[in-house]
């Protein structure tokens, strides 16, 4: 959080604006259509993305295993805390990344393009606990959440769309991903 802050300071000492860092609204029905519509497709994806993963062998799935066991919630009382989590991470990582370095790349004078595959990478790079393919998938999700920051001119679609994949990640990722074994009985969400 303390991170996040002194981005936020840093913008505002440096005098981005609102519109600048993606903090307004432009055509708020088509924003806010793009944002449901976008996060309910999203939200669908991962859902059946972490569906297929789960049909793979426990022992065939690597690294992603071990993530799915560490940071998912495994019981109830775990996943309000994570749901808490998940929506600000959609909130501050899209404000970090989509927000405040894709301002700073602009005003650098690099064209828009550049603008979302180079905070791209770095939001990709930022995820580099999940290895590799993590890395991979996280810069690919970055493209488009980039993407849509352009196109919207606002952080708002980005935002429920990241949240999306996070909240849908903690509810069945649980479900798909962890051995009925390691689960316990009581709290099971």
């Amino acid at each position: 959080m303390v991170c996040r802050r002194g981005v936020a300071w840093r913008a505002w000492t440096h005098g981005f604006t609102a519109s600048q860092l993606g903090l307004t609204i432009h055509g708020r029905t088509r924003t806010l259509v793009a944002s449901i519509v976008g996060a309910a497709t999203i939200a669908a994806l991962q859902w059946l993305n972490l569906r297929r993963v789960g049909r793979i062998p426990v022992e065939a799935r690597g690294s992603l295993q071990a993530i799915a066991e560490r940071i998912l919630p495994q019981s109830t009382v775990e996943l309000l805390p994570y749901l808490a989590l998940a929506i600000t991470a959609g909130l501050c990582e899209e404000f970090l990344y989509r927000g405040f370095a894709m301002a700073v790349l602009a005003h650098l004078g690099m064209q828009a393009w550049a603008v979302v595959l180079l905070s791209s990478v770095l939001f990709g790079l930022a995820h580099s606990y999940q290895g590799r393919g993590g890395i991979v998938m996280t810069l690919l999700i970055g493209l488009i959440l980039g993407t849509s920051r352009i196109a919207y001119g606002s952080l708002v679609p980005a935002i429920f769309w990241h949240s999306a994949v996070d909240v849908v990640a903690g509810t069945a990722g649980p479900r798909h991903l962890t051995p009925k074994g390691l689960m316990p009985r009581k709290g099971r969400i």
